[in-house]
């Protein structure tokens, strides 16, 4: 990527081919967009530009709204600069800029700061003050100020498309390999290992106990999970097997997120942990004594090490 564009007046250098949106997950179907202004800019000799923002326009529209998302901030702009665009320009969504009429933010801001000559937006992306405008205005509305409007057709799976609102429900329903198909790859969660109950090490399983950040990045519904795990300042990723409940064993009342590396022992305390979902293996649910969920995470782990062998086979 060339640079990181922010809206303080800074400018693109070279007129470019931009689509526009959150981009929550820069899932399959966002990529496919992307795909698309590499390519038509490659072919005219432009740049690339990919135009987001910093937080979610809902935030800015709707009082206290929490948003649940897919990427952190930092994580969304590392995904973006993978996609092989030019720029990355990061708008500051605010009432000034929520009050732009589409005609307004199309001459201000798409043509005048970031040099826009094509715009191809998402099948269903609408902007600008009055949500009743849509596609056939934003072409009409681009005709009088030079910028050439095209509409991206619908990336789907399974007949379906492609969004960010069907990889949260997928999410939502524990199913990680459906996420992983949407997204394009495996979805993470990022914390810090923090003291636990140490009732995993006394059944032989010892684990590393993650707090997330209050990001509002969502976790997956309660269950056992295969996952990869690895500290974030290490690459080598371990295999894993993490349980997100409430501990119901041991008649526990707040969701942790407890992860036990397959065959690994140190102390993490402090560390931050990168996690990747793979595979769910069952539901959380109580069991009659220790010793028998002992008896089943023995299980669970090796389920999770026959599924991560097929992977490496497929």
């Amino acid at each position: 990527m060339k640079k990181i564009l922010l809206q303080n007046g800074e400018r693109a250098e070279r007129p470019c081919v931009a689509t526009l949106g959150f981009f929550d997950g820069v899932h399959r179907g966002h990529q496919h967009l992307i795909q698309q202004v590499t390519a038509a800019a490659q072919r005219d000799g432009l740049d690339a530009t990919v135009i987001t923002f910093d937080t979610h326009p809902r935030q800015t529209l709707q009082e206290g709204f929490q948003p649940q998302l897919l990427n952190t901030f930092d994580e969304r702009l590392i995904r973006l600069t993978t996609t092989g665009v030019d720029n990355c320009a990061i708008l500051h969504f605010d009432k000034a800029l929520a009050a732009l009429t589409a005609k307004e933010f199309m001459q201000q801001v798409l043509r005048d700061q970031l040099g826009v000559c094509r715009l191809i937006l998402g099948y269903d992306n609408r902007f600008g003050r009055d949500r009743s405008e849509g596609f056939d205005d934003y072409v009409r509305y681009g005709a009088a100020l030079g910028i050439e409007v095209q509409r991206s057709e619908v990336f789907t799976i399974d007949q379906k498309p492609v969004s960010s609102s069907a990889v949260r429900r997928a999410l939502a329903e524990g199913d990680v390999e459906q996420a992983e198909r949407l997204l394009g790859y495996r979805y993470p969660l990022v914390g810090t290992v923090v003291e636990g109950f140490h009732q995993g090490r006394r059944l032989g399983f010892p684990t590393a106990n993650i707090n997330i950040p209050d990001s509002g990045k969502i976790v997956p519904a309660p269950g056992v999970y295969a996952v990869g795990a690895r500290v974030e300042r290490s690459m080598e990723m371990k295999h894993a097997v993490m349980n997100i409940g409430h501990r119901p064993t041991f008649d526990g009342h707040t969701t942790t997120l407890e992860t036990h590396i397959i065959n690994y022992d140190a102390d993490l305390y402090g560390e931050r942990l990168v996690v990747t979902f793979a595979h769910r293996l069952r539901d959380e649910r109580q069991f009659a004594s220790p010793g028998e969920l002992a008896m089943q995470m023995r299980a669970d782990v090796r389920q999770a090490q026959e599924l991560f062998e097929k992977d490496l086979e497929s």
